[in-house]
């Protein structure tokens, strides 16, 4: 489960890097399509990633957990 997560969250991670760059390049772009928000708020620019790593966490938990309940020479066997 570990294994699954690490991955998973170093994946995110490498996201979030590319996509923050991207984002503060874009900005003056980016300015000119968002309505009321300005494209340096911060409660937007923090809130986004965070939501983010909630739903790329859960989409590795939710399927590794069950998994890690069975003991792996059980699982080896049935296979």
């Amino acid at each position: 489960m570990r294994l699954v997560l690490r991955n998973g969250m170093a994946l995110l991670l490498a996201g979030l890097g590319i996509g923050t760059g991207r984002r503060v390049r874009l900005s003056r772009f980016l300015q000119s399509l968002l309505f009321e928000v300005k494209s340096t708020d911060i409660m937007t620019f923090a809130s986004v990633p965070f939501l983010l790593a909630a739903v790329a966490f859960l989409a590795c938990y939710l399927p590794a957990r069950p998994r890690h309940i069975v003991d792996p020479v059980v699982a080896l066997r049935n296979d």
